[in-house]
């Protein structure tokens, strides 16, 4: 119901208000997007804003409306200025190449959308196309050439490279080239050749013709066109004619017929002639055709031949080289064994191989081509437009990729783009840095990708904010070198709006410094001048001032370049070095800071004299020199300055005294000598202990062999005892031999007869009588001839002597 007169009225819920604002805000965000005409845009704004959001009015007020139609009110002015538009100036078709019939009308397209007003002219080979009589800009954008000629009366062409370009208020971008050429074909470069070939091998005929466009090529046999439907006939795009199991039949006279928008070519007819099989027997596999070396452009197709013979027939395999699959799709074998690939992208860029297999064996022939693809360059990143203040920084972004890689360039406002003092080109061109921007900077820039297979261009706008009110640049900036490391800067207030400054910046930087290095020092309102401190000797600067105010900075001014003074090096350090009782060497480091010409002056003296010897001058690059034929029993002054351009520099002083120093290495030499004495008394000293060492291992070594030789000799024969048939053994002793009744036994061996008999030829073997037992006291005289043995004084370590018990018998 209704309540008149002040009474409450239903109203709408939050939430339906909200979404009809967003309905409406996303109509308008989609206008601004799609590319249609600029005034269809705002008309289509004008009627969501008067006739979808007015009703809602009273509704919204209440529900934060106000913020929502003032937000769309300022969207819509935004939109009629160009402030807001999507695309301020931007190309929506771009010319392409053309291969143009003399006498035949061309039409180059071109159109642009952004804020109106826009105007599009052309250019050719980069000249502007003003009156050319014989070319018409079309309402649209396009250019028309009636009737298109490659040699004019004057000498001209309409042969070439042209662009368009769009201009605007807010600037200028210039679309792609396309090239214009003129139809034509050659005559043939290759053609077949008479051939006299087996029944059941193969045949092959190949053409080759150049022209624009590309020609057609087919073939005829004695005068009429090859039937393409026989299996055993093969025509390749390429010009190329096969056939296979060739039989009598195919015997004839065989030409190719090329033919584009710029005529017709005959090649020169070539003679088939088949005979009868002469050899029906096995025959290897071979390759009469491999593929060859190609270079193409994605989605074009490519054709790589292969074709072979051999008894049995082969059969024809493809593979790549790197072991990757081919793969099916748009994949096709043209007749026994080509290999066709349409659509073409760059991953089937690579080798390709291809095999000639006889039949149930691995004997197998190769052949392999290799095949580029290349790629058009393409955006992967586009520069935006962007809004920056005065003095801040923009950057732009453009990445492409391709197949080459694209080299990327710039364009202001068409124009080409070097990198130079505040304009920085970054990694390989890809990002672009305006630094200290000011109102020159605002433009459309453009980035440009291009490669061998084609090109591409985006474009961004940089604006560049000015508030209302701010003042002018600072006047008459003038600066006043003071000194070495000081430099005077004055300026007037601006000419206008200068209530509300609050102050000035000074903004310093090297010559050859980039712009990222520049500093500032502040002063106030009220000072119109400031001493710059701390610089460098002999150093060119950059000034310029800029005033500032609550809203913001005004423009720079006027750049002035200002060098300081130069000064004398600083001291050097200086060492000095006694050579010998008569000579020194002075030895210095130069300071970092010494100017053009430098160079040094040395000069000594005996002390107490007062006059030196010198000045010695010495080059920047010297820093050593000996002084000799001095006296051994003075004091002696060296001094060393450093000198340029504007003067001599603080000397550094040192002294020496010869006497001090030649008794100071006379004590050295001999301390010296002392330890060296010792040194070598050391090493005798080992050397002797190690020979001794050496001297008792191997002579220990020698009579141990001496020994176990001796012992092995003495060994005493073997004698039939008792009646249990045991051995009795003599044991030597102390140069006797002692009579044993047990056996005895040397380093746990027993000799036995044979070795006695081996040992001792002249002992004859007889049988001995068993000897009595006697006690030790005894001294009993071995049997063993005394000359036939030698007897060690010791016995080695390790043999013992085992006495056994005496025998019953004895």
């Amino acid at each position: 119901m209704h309540v008149q007169n002040g009474a409450n009225v239903p109203r709408l819920s939050q939430r339906r208000v909200t979404e009809t604002y967003c309905l409406a805000g996303s109509a308008l965000w989609l206008l601004r997007s799609l590319q249609t005409a600029f005034t269809c845009r705002i008309l289509a704004e004008f009627f969501l804003f008067f006739f979808v959001l007015g009703p809602l009015q009273s509704e919204t007020m209440a529900y934060g409306g106000r913020w929502c139609r003032c937000g769309l009110s300022l969207s819509l002015i935004l939109s009629i200025l160009g402030l807001g538009h999507s695309v301020e100036l931007a190309f929506t078709a771009e010319p392409s190449d053309e291969v143009a019939v003399p006498g035949q009308p061309v039409t180059l397209l071109c159109s642009a959308d952004g804020v109106q007003p826009i105007t599009i002219t052309w250019r050719k080979n980069g000249a502007p196309l003003w009156n050319e009589a014989s070319v018409f800009p079309l309402p649209n954008g396009s250019l028309y050439i009636p009737f298109f000629q490659v040699n004019k009366e004057d000498g001209s062409s309409d042969q070439g490279d042209y662009d368009c370009v769009a201009q605007n208020r807010f600037g200028t971008v210039v679309s792609r080239k396309a090239r214009v050429q003129a139809a034509a074909i050659s005559d043939f470069h290759i053609f077949p050749r008479d051939a006299t070939l087996e029944e059941g091998g193969v045949a092959r005929f190949q053409c080759q013709i150049h022209g624009l466009p590309e020609p057609d090529i087919v073939w005829e046999r004695s005068g009429e066109i090859i039937d393409t439907e026989n299996p055993r006939y093969t025509l390749l795009p390429t010009g190329v004619l096969q056939i296979t199991a060739l039989q009598a039949e195919d015997a004839g006279t065989f030409r190719c017929v090329a033919s584009n928008a710029a005529g017709v070519k005959y090649s020169p007819e070539a003679v088939l002639t088949v005979t009868g099989p002469h050899y029906t027997g096995y025959k290897d596999p071979m390759i009469l055709v491999g593929p060859e070396n190609l270079t193409k452009t994605v989605h074009q197709t490519a054709i790589l031949e292969c074709m072979a013979t051999g008894n049995p027939r082969p059969i024809v395999s493809w593979s790549r080289l790197d072991g990757r699959p081919i793969g099916v799709e748009g994949i096709q074998v043209l007749g026994t064994g080509n290999l066709m690939i349409s659509d073409l992208t760059v991953h089937h860029s690579g080798v390709y191989v291809c095999a000639a297999n006889k039949p149930g064996t691995r004997v197998r022939r190769t052949a392999q081509g290799r095949l580029v693809v290349q790629a058009p360059a393409e955006f992967v990143q586009h520069p935006q437009s962007i809004a920056r203040p005065v003095g801040t920084t923009a950057i732009f972004t453009c990445l492409a990729q391709g197949e080459p890689p694209p080299q990327i360039t710039w364009l202001k406002n068409g124009q080409e783009l070097k990198p130079r003092g505040h304009i920085k080109l970054k990694n390989n061109n890809s990002s672009l840095t305006i630094s200290g921007i000011s109102q020159e900077d605002e433009a459309i820039y453009q980035c440009i990708a291009q490669n061998s297979a084609g090109s591409r261009q985006a474009s961004a706008r940089l604006s560049v904010m000015w508030a209302e009110g701010l003042p002018g640049a600072p006047q008459d900036i003038t600066a006043t070198t003071v000194s070495s490391t000081s430099i005077q800067i004055s300026w007037k207030e601006p000419l206008e709006n200068t209530e509300e400054i609050i102050g000035y910046v000074v903004h310093i930087r090297k010559i050859e410094d980039p712009v990222q290095l520049e500093y500032q020092e502040a002063v106030s309102k009220d000072t119109f001048q400031q001493t710059v401190t701390d610089l460098e000797p002999s150093t060119g600067y950059v000034f310029y001032i800029k005033a500032y105010t609550s809203r913001g900075a005004s423009k720079a001014s006027a750049s002035v370049v200002q060098s300081t003074l130069g000064e004398v090096p600083a001291v050097p350090s200086l060492y000095i070095k006694v050579l010998n009782s008569t000579a020194i060497q002075a030895a210095w480091e130069p300071s970092i800071k010494l100017g053009q010409n430098e160079g040094f002056k040395l000069y000594y003296r005996k002390v107490p004299l007062p006059h030196y010897t010198g000045p010695m001058l010495l080059p920047s690059n010297v820093t050593a020199y000996n002084i000799c034929r001095l006296d051994p029993l003075v004091v002696y002054e060296v001094k060393l300055l450093a000198f340029n351009q504007h003067g001599d520099g603080n000397s550094t002083v040192r002294f020496v005294s010869l006497k001090e120093a030649s008794a100071r290495a006379g004590d050295e030499q001999r301390a010296k000598s002392s330890t060296t004495g010792i040194i070598i008394g050391i090493h005798i000293g080992v050397t002797c202990i190690i020979f001794c060492v050496l001297f008792l291992m191997f002579g220990y070594r020698g009579r141990l062999m001496k020994c176990k030789a001796s012992q092995d000799q003495i060994s005493a024969p073997q004698v039939a005892g008792g009646v249990n048939g045991r051995i009795s053994h003599r044991s030597v002793q102390n140069g006797a031999t002692l009579m044993d009744t047990g056996v005895l036994e040397l380093k746990g061996k027993v000799s036995d007869l044979n070795e006695m008999e081996h040992l001792f030829p002249h002992t004859p073997r007889h049988r001995t009588e068993a000897i009595p037992s006697h006690s030790l006291d005894v001294t009993l005289v071995s049997a063993i001839i005394p000359d036939e043995i030698s007897f060690a004084e010791e016995d080695p370590p390790g043999t013992q002597a085992i006495n056994h018990p005496p025998s019953a018998k004895d």
